[in-house]
């Protein structure tokens, strides 16, 4: 099985059906952001994975596409008959440096460690943001939204590295 960089129609229809199955508890309840704190978990940390060009988590983010392709694709054509493998406009994060890795390893560690002490039902959220997230960071607009991300990440990191060598404090 590779991974693919192109969502269609059916991963997006996937990755929709996550996303509202995730959001419906919480527009039916209170409406509390704190109710949305697990996906936002997961949708974090797929977009530090979406930043990072190969490894476990380039690799994890680009064969999340290829499965929700797959199960949109499959429940598209049981649901209503018809194919939904067009292909969407692609878009990807770009720019990440060492220093950015290094931060985006470390937010990816954070949530898993997050996922560990979840409840049942958080943990399928967390699951759930992760998913839609690597899903949705496969297409132009969200990429494209999210832009600013490697920068940021690799801003963190300089910052970081130069007050652990003691840049500007003698």
């Amino acid at each position: 099985m590779t991974g693919t960089t192109t969502l269609t129609l059916g991963g997006l229809l996937a990755a929709l059906l996550v996303l509202l199955a995730n959001l419906h508890p919480w527009w039916k309840g209170g409406r509390e952001m704190k109710q949305l704190a697990p996906f936002g978990k997961g949708f974090s940390a797929a977009a530090c994975a979406a930043a990072c060009p190969g490894g476990i988590l380039g690799w994890a983010h680009t064969h999340t596409g290829t499965a929700a392709n797959g199960a949109g694709g499959r429940t598209s054509i049981a649901t209503s008959g018809t194919t939904s493998s067009a292909a969407l406009t692609t878009g990807q994060l770009v720019g990440l440096g060492a220093t950015g890795a290094a931060i985006a390893v470390l937010v990816v560690f954070l949530v898993s460690l997050e996922y560990k002490q979840a409840g049942r039902k958080d943990k399928r959220r967390i699951i759930g943001g992760a998913f839609v997230g690597s899903t949705f960071l496969l297409t132009a607009g969200v990429a494209g939204a999210l832009a600013w991300l490697p920068g940021a990440l690799n801003g963190t990191g300089d910052a970081i590295v130069a007050a652990v060598q003691g840049a500007g404090i003698l």
